[in-house]
């Protein structure tokens, strides 16, 4: 918003060119007021104003909107306004004249780490938990639309770390089960003595401590969904029981003389490769084709770096309503270049870990890159632009074929398929002497 009716129209203008949807106010007040109608995912403001100015308007955004990023221009800025701006969790602060197009590379910026993610089509309170924004989980979620609506056994594959449960209940919210129970077990948290029993129940006097009779998950999920994460640790015995029930829809709680029938749909998930461990005889064949009639699996979030803004902004706004003395609103533009860059072997577990670590650290609302990189141990995935790669990649190669050929400018030309005046061409750009790699041939 700005008080000048004509820069409006002609930043309106630019905007909408570039894609944008744009909602304009007269000034600071009007923009208060409206905020809660449009609900905007980055706001630009001029910082002289009548009535309001732009850090009197950003101050109240802060207090009723904290996730929202705000772009302040002005024709009287300094670096020390800017610096203190920063500090104050603004996330951009342009001096006019500005070009156009780093005012959009600044929206860019603050679109990318919005807390508030954009509407998603098709997409609904099922899975409002995966936070997303990428093709592959998009594609992922509309396979598991499909399958929720069925009553089939569904096997989730995803490294550690990646949501399965938090999928397993998104298809418990979709199928037609969702007004009964979601009951979850880590198979592998159990011990080994006590599986049956969690799973299955007990009668009094079954086992030392069982001192009553007590119902087991089976049971607690009648009529609605049970998750079975880590279902690979199962126990050889324990895995015969429930293919057993899986078959005949009853179970037999430990100690007891008769069965009693259960209705349950099964979820399951596992870090282990059941197919692997079917083939290597630890893991029951029939049993794995039970549970693994419909399969889904949940990309590592480094194949899914698009979502990363979303989650970053989740997280911390997660950790500022947990925490009212948390400063932290939002991430310097490099700080977030940071953590898309980064390996995230732990995925989004670790993402979260890392933001909850650098919200606690932080002693201003811009989180740093100091910061990131500090939680990150130094594990951040360097990306060298796509030119600098295929002058690297270019450069290796000729050296490897020269090594080949011991030197030998023909040779290695017929090898790389280019003439000779062609490839010594290759070798003067890339500063590189044949005669550094001439050898004498072997002798027979």
């Amino acid at each position: 918003m700005d008080d000048d009716p004509a820069l409006i129209k002609l930043l309106s203008l630019r905007l909408e060119a570039n894609g944008f949807d744009v909602d304009t106010a007269a000034n600071g007040r009007e923009a208060l007021a409206r905020l809660g109608e449009v609900q905007p995912q980055v706001l630009v403001t001029d910082l002289r104003m009548d009535e309001m100015d732009g850090m009197a308007l950003f101050e109240a955004v802060r207090q009723r909107h904290p996730g929202l990023p705000v772009i302040i221009l002005t024709a009287h800025g300094t670096i020390p306004d800017a610096v203190e701006a920063a500090h104050k969790g603004v996330f951009g602060y342009l001096t006019k004249p500005f070009e156009a197009r780093e005012l959009l590379e600044r929206i860019e910026q603050a679109l990318q780490q919005s807390a508030t993610p954009p509407p998603q089509p098709g997409a609904g309170d099922w899975c409002a938990g995966l936070l997303h924004q990428s093709a592959a989980m998009e594609e992922l979620l509309e396979q598991a639309w499909r399958i929720a609506r069925s009553d089939a056994a569904v096997f989730i594959r995803g490294e550690s770390g990646t949501g399965k449960e938090l999928l397993a209940r998104a298809i418990h919210r979709a199928s037609p089960r969702a007004e009964g129970p979601f009951v979850a077990i880590n198979c592998a948290a159990i011990p080994e003595h006590l599986v049956e029993a969690e799973l299955f129940g007990h009668r009094k006097g079954a086992f030392t401590g069982a001192d009553r009779d007590r119902a087991g998950l089976f049971e607690a999920a009648h009529g609605g969904t049970l998750f079975l994460d880590e279902v690979g640790d199962l126990p050889a015995g324990t895995q015969a029981k429930l293919l057993r029930v899986l078959q005949e829809g009853e179970i037999r709680p430990v100690g007891a003389s008769e069965s009693r029938p259960v209705d349950v749909r099964i979820l399951s998930a596992s870090h282990v490769d059941l197919h692997q461990a079917v083939s290597t005889g630890r893991f029951r064949e029939d049993l794995y084709y039970r549970l693994d009639v419909m399969t889904l699996e949940l990309p590592p979030l480094r194949e899914r770096r698009e979502d990363i803004p979303l989650l970053a902004g989740r997280f911390l706004q997660e950790v500022r309503e947990r925490s009212p003395e948390c400063v932290a609103r939002a991430f310097a533009p490099e700080a977030m270049e940071a953590l898309l860059a980064a390996p995230w072997p732990g995925n989004v577990r670790q993402l979260r870990n890392v933001v909850e670590q650098t919200a606690a650290l932080a002693v201003t609302p811009v989180i740093s890159l100091a910061l990131v990189q500090r939680a990150l141990r130094g594990k951040v995935e360097t990306i060298i632009p796509l030119a600098q790669a295929h002058a690297e990649f270019e450069r290796d190669y000729l050296i490897r074929v020269l090594r080949m050929t011991r030197g030998n400018v023909t040779r290695a030309a017929r090898l790389a398929g280019r003439n000779r005046t062609e490839f010594y061409k290759l070798l003067k750009r890339h500063r590189l002497e044949a005669a550094r790699f001439r050898k004498p041939e072997p002798k027979e």
